[in-house]
């Protein structure tokens, strides 16, 4: 059961949702909209008695807190709940900027008020929501004040029910602009509560701090602690959290990449180096700026050097690099700079187009970035960062690492971080890559194909075509053309074996099983149309697989069917790959490529 209410309750349901099994959304009030599959809606609040006799009727194993800061009294129901009912909470957290010193800092209201009164504060113009006006009471009551509420009739009636003037109310419009909404106020101070990056805490410092307008914050408070509590935030740290302590809920574990690996590994070294101590858990940020932990698998140190390592754990992902130990020795150096070596199993570019220099070791630019934001956080000092892969090597010959120009080693890759199983988005990450590559070394043709079968037919058909110009597109069709064209490839040959063929015919950008399957009266229907002979569509209707097409397709009729379904393919892709000249050639099952297209 999420308790949310807030944008982290919004995003704690989407990525519950997606396990696709059944969960509780519960709020106190109705006015956040939220639509969801699987999720079952719960509004009113809910005291200790309500919230466990609700849990114990309906089976709730997990309690995922994603409510108000400031909502003191449900975080200490879901707590002692939770500890009642003997099950986990997972609390999700709010990103909170540093503690600024220009910032008036106060405990509480109560402490507001008093600093604010001390302070001569003569105008406020009060940002801290309809609920805080009976806090501040002491304050209002004797000076210039003025509160900014949702244009809502129940936040209207809380005002004046505490007796607060109703033609002092500012009511929030969109898109507001919090410089322009202080500048009107005639305000000489403001007060909000510290509500994280997600309640625009920010933008309504940032705003005062350029009209020379004081700032007083209420510090968050400090939050009750569940027997069995775990924290995390962002959606990928959540999920984590669920599948560690809900083993099955969602049906594939998500994992790291070797770049979040690296990052936790590097990080660790230099704490054992500047510590001089044992580093056993990292924690270390995703490049969303979301903050994740890992399990330091061994650390050692000298004066002048850590060595540390973690094991990769990709979940249930088919990733070769899984359960490999990443690791990172963080020296001190002479330059002023973080500068990155190659250590034994870790791969070095010899080709242009991964984004990163020749010669260089394979660390791709977003680990890159990762590993030295976080050593700035610990020290300005200069340093060298080797990588180490044991198996490394061995491992990155059952990679395409070669064909992209990436030797003796496996590459640090990742550009989120985290590792989906059987994810579309690593996918075409890897594809994207061997794009920029082809489109480096010079090559005026990318050759796509969707496996090692239909790759040797094309390249018996594209004599002279250098190596790294094919690639494969797996079922994602649409998608790597989308990308050849954003990266302005020129010349595409598409390869396709008959299954994929008639599903990008009918229009299916996406050719993969579980997204569409084979549809016999479309291939029917097109038969008739081209004039085929009569026993011919009722044999298509009979087929079991579409590469039966080559066995009931007569000649006469194959050299009417097959040229009409590359057209239509061509016509489809061209969808995504608009300019540039392109060619559609099918692979039969001899390896050959009796038909091709262009436009």
């Amino acid at each position: 059961m999420i308790l949310g209410g807030t944008t982290e309750g919004r995003i704690a349901a989407e990525v519950v949702d997606e396990a696709g099994k059944p969960f509780f959304y519960s709020t106190c009030g109705k006015e956040q909209k939220l639509s969801t599959s699987n999720g079952v809606r719960i509004t009113g609040g809910l005291d200790l008695y309500q919230m466990t006799e609700f849990s114990k009727a309906n089976n709730v194993r997990l309690l995922v807190d994603a409510a108000h800061p400031f909502a003191e009294s449900l975080h200490l129901t879901v707590t002692s709940a939770a500890n009642k009912l003997n099950i986990p909470v997972v609390r999700f957290e709010r990103v909170y900027p540093e503690r600024s010193s220009d910032i008036v800092w106060c405990d509480s209201f109560a402490d507001a008020c008093l600093k604010m009164e001390q302070e001569g504060v003569r105008r406020l113009l009060a940002l801290s929501g309809v609920k805080t006006i009976s806090k501040l009471r002491p304050f209002w009551e004797n000076h210039d004040c003025l509160f900014r509420v949702l244009n809502r009739t129940e936040s209207v009636e809380m005002a004046c029910a505490q007796g607060f003037p109703e033609e002092n109310l500012l009511y929030y419009q969109n898109n507001d602009d919090d410089e322009e909404v202080i500048l009107n106020s005639t305000a000489d101070a403001i007060l909000t509560k510290e509500s994280g990056l997600s309640g625009g805490f920010l933008e309504k410092v940032d705003a005062a701090r350029r009209l020379g307008v004081k700032v007083y914050a209420v510090k968050r408070p400090v939050l009750p602690h569940a027997n069995s509590q775990t924290k995390c935030n962002g959606p990928h740290g959540l999920r984590r959290q669920i599948e560690l302590l809900l083993p099955g809920y969602f049906q594939l574990r998500t994992g790291f990449t070797t770049g979040s690996c690296a990052t936790a590994a590097s990080k660790a070294a230099l704490i054992a180096l500047s510590e001089q101590r044992e580093v056993k858990e990292v924690d270390f940020s995703l490049p969303d700026g979301e903050t994740m932990s890992m399990s330091v698998h061994s650390c050692s140190w000298t004066d002048e050097w850590a060595r540390a390592s973690v094991v990769k754990d990709a979940g249930d992902d088919p990733d070769v690099t899984d359960g490999l130990v990443v690791e990172s020795l963080v020296s001190f150096a002479d330059h002023s700079g973080i500068r990155f070596l190659q250590g034994e199993g870790v791969g070095r570019i010899t080709l242009p187009g991964l984004g990163v220099d020749v010669g260089e070791p394979a660390i791709n630019p977003v680990p890159r970035s990762m590993i030295v934001s976080e050593l700035r956080k610990i020290s300005q000092r200069g340093f060298d960062v080797t990588l180490s892969v044991p198996r490394g090597r061995e491992v990155a010959l059952r990679t395409f690492n070669a064909k992209v120009g990436v030797v003796d080693g496996i590459s640090i890759l990742g550009t989120s971080g985290i590792v989906r199983p059987f994810s579309a988005e690593a996918y075409l990450e890897s594809v994207a890559r061997e794009i920029d590559v082809c489109k480096a070394v010079g090559s005026d043709v990318l050759v796509l194909n969707s496996g090692a079968k239909s790759e040797s037919a094309l390249r018996n058909v594209s004599v002279g075509v250098c190596p790294q110009s094919f690639v494969h597109y797996g079922n994602f069709v649409g998608d790597a053309l989308a990308l050849a064209h954003a990266k302005g490839i020129s010349e595409v040959r598409l390869g396709l074996m008959i299954g994929k063929a008639v599903k990008l015919a009918e229009g299916h950008l996406n050719t993969h099983s579980h997204s569409v399957v084979l549809n016999r009266s479309f291939l029917a229907n097109l038969a008739e149309s081209l004039g085929c002979s009569s026993d011919v569509a009722k044999a298509i209707e009979s087929m079991s697989f579409a590469r039966d097409l080559w066995k009931v397709l007569p000649l006469s009729d194959a050299d009417k069917f097959f040229p009409a379904l590359l057209r239509l393919c061509y016509s489809n892709v061209r969808r995504v790959f608009p300019e540039g000249k392109l060619v559609v050639m099918l692979v039969d099952e001899n390896d050959s490529v009796p038909y091709s297209f262009e436009g």
